[in-house]
């Protein structure tokens, strides 16, 4: 049996309208880091239901998993408009869902509400790497900044708004707020012309199994699968755990959630630009050791300088890593495809939201405290990864040359 074109390279999307579809990147930052912020609001700092909030996680996974297998068919067959306003409406909705069963309502309906807020974040992000490609092939760099700086900034405005709002509002007010973004971007998108999807070329779906059967891509993928682990282990826990451990206010726990998130968004930025001006390997070990070192700073801390110091050098730590990824990636992978973008990212993600639902139950055995082991482990599986991946390219240039 032949199986379907997947929309490919050549994008008949003009410009102007992939242009649009960037802030769905804003909103898709706001959707996955939405757990991290709202779990000290849903009073989890008050009890040790720890295997309730990775639940919470592990929801959030199978809604992205969910959409993967819905998304291409949607995107083939209804157009990129239908698929982002359904994106948006179903964000929305499942925002306002968890508003009306917030706590003291039982988990098990907010935990239908996480999954159906992890759908339209993966719906989001087939969009995104369709949307994208016209632009990424003009210019890449820009389109990777732009696209990241957006994400990044969905992030810190999730846990700055819920910090903003902890004491003025109620959790249901916290929660219409966050549903009013993705629905206004959904007006937005059905304001907008998009390419019709009888315009969009395709390339055969084998050709996108060929590439991420690649050994190259596969150990991109692993990669990504425990960066994503680590950097979202710390934004899911993180709240939490300076909460319990240091004995501070939610708000102030949140605002130190945020810097994180901003010390992510400018470290990338910065690492960007100091690509081609510094050796990727000492910015590798210097990343490495940023990273161990707020991870050891954070779990032996017992006052507010400390985490505070722990949160920059973690933020600074992780943040080189991924951009050094993209960069072996573009020149291993010259030619966009957003299939493969799309695998690869997704797997990514799946890692970034396994990892937090996996130290539910860490902390619910061994405390709170036990939170922080992962991203230790979590960071020297990296930089194996990283090693194994430039052996594997300096090997495959000797094999051209030969």
């Amino acid at each position: 049996m032949q199986l379907k074109p997947y929309p490919g390279r050549a994008l008949a999307l003009d410009v102007a309208q992939a242009r649009s579809c960037f802030p769905a990147f804003l909103v898709c930052g706001i959707l996955v880091s939405f757990l991290g912020a709202i779990l000290p609001a849903w009073g989890y700092h008050l009890r040790e239901d720890f295997g309730e909030v990775g639940e919470y996680f592990l929801s959030l996974n199978l809604g992205f998993l969910l959409s993967v297998a819905v998304g291409q068919r949607l995107l083939a067959r209804k157009g990129l408009k239908f698929t982002l306003i359904l994106a948006n409406v179903l964000a929305s909705g499942s925002f306002l869902f968890l508003a009306f069963y917030s706590p003291p309502m039982a988990a098990s309906w907010r935990l239908g509400g996480v999954l159906w807020l992890g759908t339209s974040a993966g719906l989001l992000n087939a969009c995104m790497f369709l949307a994208i490609s016209s632009l990424y092939e003009r210019d890449r760099a820009t389109t990777v900044n732009l696209a990241s700086l957006l994400f990044g900034l969905g992030c810190v405005l999730t846990a700055l708004l819920v910090a903003g709002t902890y004491y003025v509002y109620t959790v249901p007010g916290i929660l219409v707020l966050l549903a009013a973004l993705p629905a206004l971007y959904a007006c937005y998108c059905a304001k907008t012309a998009y390419v019709s999807p009888s315009r969009i070329a395709t390339v055969p779906f084998s050709q996108v199994l060929q590439k991420l059967n690649d050994p190259s891509a596969v150990l991109f993928s692993l990669l990504l699968f425990f960066q994503f682990g680590n950097e979202w282990s710390i934004a899911g826990w993180l709240s939490l755990f300076l909460i319990r451990r240091l004995g501070i206010s939610p708000q102030e726990s949140l605002l130190l959630l945020a810097l994180y998130w901003a010390a992510l968004l400018v470290g990338r930025m910065i690492s960007q630009l100091l690509l081609r001006r510094m050796s990727h390997t000492l910015m590798l070990m210097s990343s490495i050791v940023s990273s161990l070192l707020g991870a050891v700073v954070l779990a032996s801390t017992n006052n507010r300088f400390g985490a505070l110091m722990g949160v920059l050098f973690l933020g600074a730590g992780f943040a080189s890593v991924y951009p050094l990824v993209l960069e072996k990636m573009a020149h291993r992978f010259p030619a966009y495809h957003a299939g493969l973008y799309n695998g690869i990212f997704s797997l990514a993600v799946t890692g970034g939201l396994v990892a937090p639902w996996l130290l539910g139950y860490v902390a619910q055995a061994w405390g709170i405290g036990a939170v922080m082991i992962a991203p230790m482990i979590g960071i020297c599986v990296v930089f194996l990864l990283v090693l194994l991946i430039l052996l594997e390219a300096k090997l495959s240039g000797l094999a051209v040359r030969n």
